[in-house]
């Protein structure tokens, strides 16, 4: 079984910002495109879109009232962790378009693209006893005490968002919106397994 617990300070440091920088770009292409994608991203690029806000203050301020209950359920060390990434990942989301911009991206690799990156990224940051806050850590507490996986509960809270969505966005952008989250959330569900990356 791999557990955080099993990590030298400098591979939890080196996997936490790869997963920032990946989790970045991710975000990066999903503002770019004016895409929304699940929990927690999802809820702040709506706001940030319909209100004008910064996506990466949004995201923030969203994350934060989630940790306490992180805490409380998941300890100190899974707190601290995640502030980090969620503090870090905001930060990285408002440089980025200064040091990457593009010509063009075709929606649906965008959509693909942001599912994988963003996936990838989640699984390296628990995988060494962090989150990017919000939403998730309850879906980790869930998969954690139940078995029910972390991508299918996500799925579900997904199928609201969206839905909710439909009201503000154009149905095009919704559909390859829908495309991203779908691949992040089937990578979660295969890769994400009880068995293998806890995050404690």
């Amino acid at each position: 079984m791999t557990d955080a617990n099993h990590h030298s300070a400098i591979e939890d440091a080196q996997g936490l910002a790869f997963g920032i920088c990946m989790a970045a770009v991710g975000m990066h292409i999903l503002t770019y495109m004016g895409f929304i994608a699940g929990q927690t991203t999802g809820v702040a690029a709506l706001i940030s879109y319909v209100t004008g806000w910064p996506f990466s203050a949004v995201y923030f301020a969203i994350s934060l009232p989630f940790l306490w209950f992180g805490y409380k359920r998941m300890g100190l060390e899974f707190t601290l962790k995640t502030f980090l990434c969620v503090g870090a990942l905001s930060l990285a989301v408002a440089i980025l378009p200064r040091w990457l911009s593009f010509a063009h991206i075709a929606p649906a690799f965008a959509a693909v693209l942001f599912g994988i990156l963003f996936g990838i990224a989640a699984l390296a940051v628990v995988r060494h006893g962090g989150s990017f806050g919000g939403i998730s850590i309850l879906w980790l507490i869930l998969q954690d005490r139940t078995g029910f996986q972390a991508g299918y509960a996500q799925l579900i809270f997904d199928a609201v968002l969206f839905t909710v969505s439909l009201l503000f966005l154009d149905w095009h952008i919704l559909g390859w919106s829908f495309l991203g989250a779908a691949v992040f959330n089937i990578f979660l569900a295969i890769n994400h397994r009880r068995d293998r990356y806890i995050a404690t």
